[in-house]
C-alpha cells in the first residue's frame, strides 16, 4: 500500500512519575510499529505523542534521550501540573493521526492490545473502544468497588450506558478525538465529552492490572484528586434525575386542584361533615403553592444546565468519515493471526 495513503495511528501518553517505565512503554510501541511496517499494513503508528506534565522525577531526561533513538517520538512539556485529563487533552489536540491512542505511563496499558482495538472498531462500526478490565485493576476494594459503583450510579442518572466501561485505555476516531479535546473546559471530562460527539462506543475484554499501584500502593490520586474526577464527571453530565424535581412539581400542582376542586364541591354539596375547619384549605394552598416552587426550580435547573454544557462546548451535531474502516477489516480479516473477537 502507498505509504502516502497509509492509514495513521498517533498514541497520547501523560507522564508525571513514569521514567522507570517508559523506556519499556516506548519499545513496545517499536514493536508493534515495526511489525505494521514489515507486514506492509495499510495502518502506521506514525506518533507516540509524550505530555510532560511536570514530572517529579527524571521523565523529562528519560523521554530526551529516547527522542534521539525513536524519532516518531514527540514530546510536549506543559508549563505546570494540569493533571492526567488536560494532560491528555493538549496530546490529542497535537496528534494528526486517524486513530487515536491514549494510554498511561506505568505499563497497564499494552500497547500490543491496540490491535484488538483496532479489530472492535471497524468490525462493529465504532467510534470509540475502551479497554474494559476482566478483574479489580488497582487490587484494591475500596477504591476498585467504589470507582464501578460511582460509575454505575452516574450511568443511571445521565442515561449514559458507556459510563461503567471508561477508563483511560481508549482508542477515538482522530477527528471525534480533537474535536471532543478542543472543546473541554476545565471542568470538563473527557469521556463525557466523547458521547457529545458519538454514540458508537465499544468495549472489548482485557487483562489490565496496575502494577505500580500493587506493588507500591501509591497512586497519582488521592483521595481529593479523585472526589474532583467524581466532581468534573456529574458536572459534565445533564443529569436526567433533575427533571424528577419537575415532575413532582406537576404531580403536587395536579393534586391540589383535584383536591380543591373536591373542597370545593363538597362544601357546596356538603358530602362529608367536618368538624376541624381550615387543614383542608392549608393542604390545597401547601400543595399548589409547593408544586409550582419545585416547578419553577425545575426549570430554572434545566435553563442552567444547558447554558453550562452549552458553555463546555457541546455540538449541535458533527461530521465523521468511516469510509476507510473497511480497509482496516480487510487487513485483519485476512490475517491469520488476528485476533477474531
Amino acid at each position: 500500500m502507498n505509504p502516502l495513503k497509509k492509514i495513521k495511528l498517533s498514541t497520547v501518553t501523560p507522564v508525571y512519575t513514569g521514567s522507570e517505565y517508559l523506556e519499556s512503554l516506548v519499545q513496545q510501541l517499536d514493536n508493534l510499529r515495526t511489525r505494521w511496517i514489515e507486514s506492509n499494513a495499510p495502518i502506521e503508528l506514525t506518533e507516540a505523542i509524550f505530555v510532560d506534565d511536570a514530572s517529579i522525577d527524571n521523565s523529562l531526561a528519560v523521554l530526551n534521550s529516547l527522542s534521539e533513538n525513536y524519532p516518531w517520538i514527540s514530546i510536549l512539556s506543559l508549563s505546570r501540573n494540569f493533571g492526567q485529563h488536560p494532560a491528555t487533552e493538549a496530546g490529542i489536540l497535537y496528534t494528526s493521526g486517524d486513530w487515536v491512542v491514549t494510554l498511561d505511563e506505568d505499563l497497564q496499558h499494552p500497547p500490543a492490545l491496540i490491535e484488538s482495538l483496532l479489530i472492535k472498531t471497524v468490525k462493529d462500526g465504532c467510534d470509540i473502544v475502551y479497554a474494559n478490565p476482566t478483574q479489580a485493576v488497582h487490587q484494591n476494594l475500596v477504591r476498585d468497588l467504589g470507582s464501578r459503583l460511582y460509575k454505575r450510579m452516574i450511568a443511571r442518572l445521565t442515561g449514559i450506558k458507556s459510563i461503567p466501561y471508561i477508563n483511560s485505555f481508549r482508542l477515538i476516531r482522530g477527528t471525534i478525538a480533537r474535536a471532543s479535546s478542543s472543546v473541554c473546559s476545565h471542568d470538563t471530562y473527557l469521556d463525557i465529552a466523547l458521547t457529545w460527539f458519538t454514540e458508537r462506543i465499544g468495549i472489548i475484554q482485557a487483562d489490565l492490572k496496575d502494577e505500580r499501584h500493587i506493588a507500591s500502593g501509591k497512586s497519582g490520586y488521592n483521595l481529593h484528586k479523585l472526589l474532583s474526577h467524581a466532581r468534573r464527571m456529574i458536572f459534565s453530565t445533564q443529569t436526567k434525575v433533575l427533571r424528577i424535581g419537575g415532575f413532582l412539581g406537576i404531580l403536587a400542582f395536579i393534586l391540589s386542584l383535584v383536591y380543591g376542586s373536591y373542597i370545593f364541591l363538597n362544601a357546596f354539596f356538603g358530602w362529608v361533615d367536618t368538624e376541624i375547619k381550615g387543614w383542608a384549605s392549608l393542604v390545597v394552598i401547601t400543595l399548589f403553592l409547593g408544586g409550582m416552587s419545585l416547578l419553577l426550580i425545575s426549570v430554572l435547573i434545566e435553563y442552567i444546565s444547558i447554558i453550562l454544557l452549552h458553555s463546555q462546548g457541546k455540538p449541535t451535531f458533527f461530521v465523521v468519515d468511516r469510509s476507510k474502516d473497511k480497509i482496516l477489516l480487510d487487513y485483519f480479516m485476512d490475517r491469520k493471526d488476528a485476533d477474531p473477537s
